[in-house]
This record gives structure tokens, sequence and C-alpha cells, in this order.
């Protein structure tokens, strides 16, 4: 029988997996602000099994958006290689940084893409 802890991680992933399929996004603004507000989980184990789930919803995603014809794998390849080197040197700075400079500063980033997106 699975525990309500269980049942809460299926559904913030359900809602992940919605939202990364309809908008290309998931991870970072659904999944961490989901473990970190209604989990309890903390501002850095937040972002490491964000990260580690969106290995799997990525690849799903991927595959599917491929089999409509929607998948560019070489600007694919440019966007994510680099990608790799930035997700070492954000790890590494936050691990140096207060976890409450981390929320606001994600809290203004979100602030400012939803205005954007508004404002577009």
């Amino acid at each position: 029988m699975p525990t309500a802890r269980s049942l809460q991680l299926l559904a913030l992933g359900t809602a992940t997996g919605i939202f990364s399929g309809l908008f290309g996004v998931g991870g970072g603004t659904v999944l961490v602000p989901g473990l970190v507000l209604f989990l309890g989980y903390g501002e850095r184990e937040a972002t490491g099994t964000s990260l580690a789930a969106i290995v799997v919803i990525a690849t799903a995603g991927a595959a599917t958006q491929a089999l409509y014809g929607n998948l560019n794998v070489g600007h694919a390849a440019l966007l994510g290689i680099p990608a790799v080197a930035g997700v070492l040197l954000g790890t590494r700075l936050q691990q140096r940084v207060h976890t409450d400079v981390i929320s606001y500063l994600f809290a203004a980033l979100l602030v400012f893409v939803a205005a954007d997106l508004v404002i577009r």
C-alpha cells in the first residue's frame, strides 16, 4: 500500500509531466516549488531531486516530441552539452549561497518570466 508521501510525490510528478509536455517546463517551475512548499524539502534537496527526475521526464518528453517530428537533435546537443558545464557551475555556486538568497532569486526569476510572458 503506497504511503501518503508516495501518493503526494506521484501527484506532483504527474503535474510536472503535464506542465513539461504542455509548456516545456516542469522541473524548476513546478517540481522544485512543489517539493519545497508542499512536501517540506529544503531548497538544495528539492533541486537535486528535481534534476534527477528531469532525466526521466525529459527522456520521455523528447522521445514523444521526436515521434511528432518536433525534435532537432543538433540544436538539442548545442543546448545540452554546454548546459552540463552550466549545471556543474550552478550546483557548485548553490552550495555556497544561503538558501534564503536562492529562494528570493528564484522567485524574482519566476516573476520576471511571468511578466515577460504577459507583456508579450
